[in-house]
């Protein structure tokens, strides 16, 4: 934090500028979401709930939490916080203030410096302090042609140690083609939301078995359109796929 920073927080008008400022901002991020892609959210197994929970998505690009956050009700979107790469968010002034002040997301450092704790740690303090989180299994964006990257291990982790966490599966569709990798203007594309039956670690059950459930979750929220190749064949997406990112 610099020294401007703190004479901010030392602030109570500053303060409460920027209080207002992230409140617009945020009010200006959904608004422009909405626009864009026409978003909505379809709950199919669960309904929007105040418990706190734990959602976990399919990441394809940097405005994936952005979509997630927006279709939450707003009492709901008050009360979790996005999981994000504190490279990216805090590369500059605006994204800072975006990512810390309008989505309050939990910053998590993907450099392998071991600097800013463990993220599977971070993620379980904010559980244990009573957030609701978005994360992002695979671990890193996909940017390749596999539907979905192999889940890491976070994820498992987080739910054996914090059973009474909702666990609910997202699917985000469409967004990959709305903001490509590389493309600074998006392109106005419909995109959905897919909150799925959420799950529960069973007694004794393994790391691999249930990443293959959440997977399997996942997976089966896509629509019909997405779930077949150019042939006809069904796509239940590689397995070879990146390994980088975070622990998570």
């Amino acid at each position: 934090m610099t020294a401007e920073d703190n004479k901010n927080n030392d602030n109570p008008e500053s303060t409460v500028l920027r209080r207002g400022l992230a409140i617009v901002a945020g009010k200006l991020i959904i608004g422009v979401a909405s626009l864009l892609t026409g978003v909505r959210a379809i709950w199919s197994g669960t309904s929007p709930k105040a418990d706190q929970t734990l959602y976990f998505a399919n990441h394809t690009s940097h405005g994936d939490f952005v979509l997630l956050w927006a279709t939450l009700p707003p009492d709901l979107r008050a009360l979790t916080r996005p999981v994000a790469g504190q490279d990216y968010w805090e590369a500059s002034k605006l994204r800072n203030f975006i990512g810390r002040d309008v989505f309050n997301a939990l910053m998590i450092r993907r450099d392998g410096s071991g600097q800013g704790g463990n993220p599977v740690d971070q993620m379980k303090e904010a559980l244990e302090g009573g957030d609701s989180l978005i994360m992002f299994p695979e671990g890193t964006r996909n940017t390749g042609e596999d539907i979905l990257l192999p889940l890491k291990s976070g994820l498992f982790h987080l739910a054996r140690a914090c059973p009474h966490v909702r666990l609910v599966p997202v699917w985000i569709e469409n967004l990959k083609r709305v903001l490509p990798k590389g493309v600074l203007v998006p392109i106005p594309l419909a995109c959905t939301v897919r909150f799925g039956t959420p799950l529960v670690l069973a007694e004794g059950e393994d790391k691999v078995s249930f990443l293959a459930r959440a997977r399997t979750a996942m997976l089966d929220m896509r629509p019909e359109y997405d779930r077949t190749d150019g042939n006809g064949n069904g796509n239940n997406g590689g397995t070879s796929g990146q390994n980088g990112g975070s622990a998570a």
